[in-house]
């Protein structure tokens, strides 16, 4: 490894844009890009953008790439994954297609659910059978395997699952069934439900296990080929990757469990926005994070990141859970919706205007973008109604054809007797009211009052549209960090390494001895600080973190409870105190004084971020001075009309610059905008402090 001064790398690939920020301690400086995203070939927009953040010559001094895709959840939403088979314990052949049973909505008579990843002839059954406690009632017979596989790789299949009844409390099975594959088809991938979920409850754990087989070969490709391309182009570092839950693993991790970075682009940025709660001393943020393809909501509650365990991906109704594909795997916990500065506006069948969540991408793209796109999308009503300039969108590199949008928007308005400009209104409102009211919907099922919360707005779209949502939603105040629109390839660069296991080991808390759960806690360990030491820590840098989910008896539902003291003590007495405060923290109340149950128990190890901490902006060049650069017109919601507006340059201000609204505050990757009643303060970091009155 050079001695040189490093180069961070962090790269972001979006559904639209392709983002890159590179730091180099040389000259302290970070660099930005943001070039639109290849979708036949992700790796080709992720060297591009890197070859405009990195000097040539200096390729050898990169100490870290960091990134994070979209590849794998667009690929099952699309249905682009691997032809994919699936052995199964016999007599549970149905379960993918049978679901929980529950119906998400009482009052559909005919809902639609997804349609399972695997067809009904590519499951085969294996007649095995284990005991919920792991005893062997049934001997697996490897002859029935060989068959089983024989039959799956006749039907085409390019990936296998394995999920064999109660295999989170013995993988032995699911093991054998590994290795004969792996004996008999080397080439097919096969992933077994003991190492991709070994949790509790059928159902989340098939189709997590699934999900993994069908983008297994399609992630393990594109990982393969970004390593050697990196590697090709003289970088050094090493490359890792953030998973869901803003964890850093290795490829080679990524390729093997790739359910687990489904949704890394949100949860990198989630690493940003903890460091700016640090930095900004705000404890308390509602990131709201708005791209070309979708808006994510997602919270920092008392410095840390909301996490969760489960969520579902290929929703068939957005705002309706339970009507997609379940995932027991750690995830940052956001709401994510189809809206984004590419995303369509369309009549609905009642003839109004609609938003999303269909989107144009990078390619053809907005009709401004003169890419041959046709359809009115966000951000063509965005520039007309003054929030972007046609001349200076992405540091002017990609001009925008204004006509073009006016043209798209009076199309779309024709029917409504609307011009350019009034369908652009609709447009606006009717996307910022669906952002709004995806977050009223996250906060208020978690029991999060949104005066408590400031908000932080992040990505290309975000700032343009925060002022009109954190109004919708009820917070008083928003931060803007620099270079919002790449904040989550900067939450790449900062982010620390962290790595989370899980083993489902259900017990009546009254039976549990320490030696029990320091046997379970000692096998977490080693396989989470084996993570963390491929993707670059330092074996005594590693820290954890030890969580259990319990409930009472007859509950079905667990509450997570972190556990801090685990060396002495009578054990039922330290989880039932743990349990209580956390229950009480949860709902409010202390819970009945019933017999308590452990599920789950979770293991996170974590060190720390291999580059910055966090980021530091350069003072800008030249002189001082909150000096408008230009005013043009600009629509605001609040005035109901357009005002003739100053538009400021970002790095022309200092930190105490205050600005009185309407502003315009414009930067190379995004847009301010302030209203009226709004004020706008340049802190200490930089960032950009909004008080909404």
């Amino acid at each position: 490894m050079t001695t040189d001064p490093k180069i961070y790398i962090g790269v972001d690939i979006g559904g639209t844009f392709t983002d890159a920020v590179a730091y180099d301690e040389a000259s302290d400086v970070w660099r930005v890009a943001k070039v639109a995203t290849s979708r036949e070939s992700p790796e080709d927009g992720v060297l591009a953008a890197i070859n405009q953040v990195v000097d040539p010559n200096d390729r050898h001094r990169t100490r870290l790439v960091a990134h994070a895709t979209t590849l794998g959840i667009n690929a099952i939403i699309e249905r682009r994954g691997a032809a994919t088979g699936l052995l199964v314990t016999e007599g549970f052949t149905d379960l993918l297609f049978m679901g929980s049973g529950q119906r998400y909505d009482v009052y559909e008579l005919f809902p639609s659910y997804p349609q399972p990843l695997v067809p009904p002839d590519r499951v085969r059954p294996l007649a095995e059978r284990l005991a919920p406690s792991g005893e062997v009632l049934l001997p697996l017979r490897r002859d029935e395997v060989c068959r089983a596989v024989d039959a799956l790789v006749e039907s085409g299949v390019e990936s296998i699952a394995v999920c064999l009844l109660h295999a989170y409390a013995n993988p032995e099975h699911e093991l054998a069934v590994e290795e004969l594959v792996k004996k008999r088809v080397p080439e097919i991938p096969v992933s077994i439900s003991s190492s991709v979920s070994p949790e509790i409850r059928e159902y989340p754990r098939l189709c997590t296990t699934v999900v993994n087989a069908y983008i297994r070969p399609l992630v393990g490709r594109y990982l393969s080929k970004l390593s050697e391309r990196i590697a090709a182009d003289g970088h050094r570092g090493q490359l890792i990757t953030m998973l869901s839950d803003a964890g850093m693993v290795a490829p080679e991790a990524a390729a093997q469990h790739p359910v687990r970075i489904l949704e890394s682009g949100p949860a990198a940025g989630s690493i940003l926005a903890e460091a700016t709660s640090r930095g900004l001393r705000i404890s308390d943020l509602l990131l709201f994070d708005m791209g070309g393809t979708t808006a994510k909501i997602s919270t920092v509650l008392a410095g840390a990141t909301r996490r969760t365990a489960e969520f579902e991906v290929a929703r068939v109704h957005r705002f309706k859970a339970g009507s997609g594909i379940p995932l027991r795997t750690p995830v940052v916990d956001l709401m994510e919706i189809g809206a984004g500065g590419g995303s369509i506006a369309r009549l609905d069948e009642r003839g109004l205007i609609a938003v999303g969540p269909e989107s144009s991408g990078a390619d053809p793209g907005p009709a401004c973008y003169a890419r041959g796109g046709t359809h009115a999308t966000v951000t063509d009503a965005d520039l007309v109604l003054g929030y972007l300039s046609a001349d200076r969108f992405l540091g002017g590199k990609m001009p925008l054809d204004l006509e073009a949008a006016r043209s798209a928007l009076a199309r779309l308005g024709e029917p409504l007797e609307l011009d350019a400009e009034g369908t652009a209104r609709f447009v606006h409102s009717t996307v910022n009211a669906s952002m709004a009211g995806a977050a009223r919907v996250y906060l208020a099922e978690r029991g999060i009052d949104a005066a408590n919360l400031s908000m932080m707005a992040i990505g290309g779209a975000g700032p343009v549209h925060a002022e009109d949502v954190g109004r919708e939603v009820g917070v008083e105040r928003i931060v803007v960090p620099v270079d919002p629109g790449t904040g989550s390839a900067v939450g790449l660069v900062v982010a620390p390494l962290a790595f989370e296991v899980s083993r489902s080991a259900p017990s009546p808390v009254g039976l549990l001895s320490w030696e029990e759960v320091e046997s379970i806690l000692q096998d977490l360990r080693t396989l989470a600080r084996e993570q963390l030491v491929r993707a670059g820590a330092a074996e005594m840098d590693v820290t954890e973190v030890v969580s259990v989910d319990m409930h009472l008896e007859g509950q079905s539902h667990e509450v997570a409870v972190i556990l801090s003291d685990l060396d002495h003590g009578d054990p039922a007495e330290v989880l039932r105190e743990a349990f209580m405060g956390s229950y009480l923290a949860t709902f409010g109340r202390v819970p009945l004084e019933r017999p308590l149950h452990l599920k789950t128990w979770r293991l996170r190890a974590s060190a720390p971020a291999p580059g910055p901490a966090m980021r530091i902006a350069a003072p800008p060049p030249g002189s001082a001075g909150a000096s408008p650069a230009a005013h043009r017109s600009v629509y605001f919601t609040t005035a109901g009309d357009f005002v003739l507006t100053p538009i400021f340059r970002r790095d022309r201000l200092r930190p105490g610059d205050e600005l009185e609204g309407p502003a315009v505050v414009e930067e190379e990757m995004s847009a301010t905008v302030a209203g009226p009643a709004c004020r706008v303060r340049v802190l200490e970091d930089h960032s950009l402090l909004l008080e909404l009155t």
